[in-house]
């Protein structure tokens, strides 16, 4: 399968936003092990989560951004199956319903988008907030090879490691995904000194994976449930950065396991976040992946879309 697309002037792919926050705290739907894909079986919630992705289609529709469509499956492997009470076949079978009902919410709106790709999220074997240092990247690429093998069955566009904070983990992520032949990203998430919470800074996280991956390094990287202020302090400089696409900014600076835990939505300020996101388009001109994590959905994608729309607008003129 050939690698995800490079960048080109004037393209911006827009994901979804912090899904299970919204569903949690806006519609009252519980999320045992903060899993998704359970939802499909409860007639209720897949009728609000075909309205939340209708409202974000319709937002990437609206500023012309082509829809990086992912969502459900973060918690689609083993052993977070085995804790929801999946056997190996149900798992799988979850995930290919969960692609398939992202495929279904999109058909309408193709003829409105100048492209829509479907993702398959993956997320850590551990919590992704905790350091996770036992893992080696052999047991990373055994353990997430099952995973990203029904990924592939699935015929993703994309699988996007998702709040890794784990050098040895992503190295071994990204190989998993090699011997499949899918294109992957990997997303790191930081601490409030702008550093994974393992330790390493941004940059020294990115260049060791790069190194320790190397043919099979991922198509790119991108900074995920961390605000931009957490952001800001990460991004030293150097060639690097370049490796860094995508940005889907929390609604809210706050502890983040409480933002998935605190019992209402915190969504921030929209207008303020969508100011931010536009700020760090004009410093990174590169990159072209815009979202969201916890707190945001289609108030908040809409905001960062105009803005970053603007931003290349200024930078085009200059």
């Amino acid at each position: 399968m050939a690698g995800f697309p490079k960048q080109r002037a004037g393209v911006f792919y827009l994901t979804e936003g912090g899904q299970e926050t919204e569903i949690m705290y806006k519609h009252g739907h519980n999320l045992p092990e903060f899993a998704m894909f359970p939802l499909l079986d409860n007639p209720a919630a897949v009728a609000d989560l075909r309205a939340m992705y209708q409202r974000y289609l319709e937002t990437a529709a609206r500023h012309h951004f082509i829809a990086l469509m992912g969502g459900l499956d973060y918690r689609a492997s083993p052993d977070w199956g085995i804790k929801l009470g999946y056997s190996a076949e149900e798992l799988a079978e979850a995930q290919l319903r969960s692609i398939a009902f992202l495929r279904e919410v999109a058909k309408p709106f193709e003829g409105q988008l100048p492209g829509v790709m479907v993702v398959g999220l993956v997320g850590p074997r551990g919590d992704a907030y905790s350091l996770n240092r036992n893992i080696t990247e052999a047991e990373a690429e055994e353990y997430h090879s099952v995973q990203l093998a029904t990924l592939q069955r699935a015929g993703v566009n994309l699988a996007s490691a998702m709040t890794f904070n784990n050098v040895a983990e992503a190295v071994g992520v990204v190989r998993a995904a090699a011997r499949v032949k899918l294109p992957i990203s990997v997303h790191l998430t930081l601490d409030g000194s702008g550093r994974l919470k393992s330790g390493p800074t941004v940059r020294q996280a990115i260049e060791r994976i790069d190194a320790e991956a190397g043919d099979s390094r991922p198509d790119f990287y991108g900074i995920n449930c961390s605000h931009p202020v957490e952001m800001e302090p990460a991004f030293e400089k150097g060639e690097w950065i370049k490796r860094v696409r995508c940005f889907r900014p929390n609604a809210a600076l706050m502890e983040k396991q409480a933002l998935c835990k605190i019992g209402h939505l915190v969504d921030g300020n929209p207008t303020e976040l969508g100011r931010q996101m536009g700020m760090l388009s004009k410093r990174y001109p590169h990159v072209d992946i815009w979202g969201g994590c916890c707190g945001t959905w289609d108030r908040h994608l809409d905001e960062i879309a105009v803005n970053v729309r603007e931003a290349h607008t200024e930078l085009s003129s200059l």
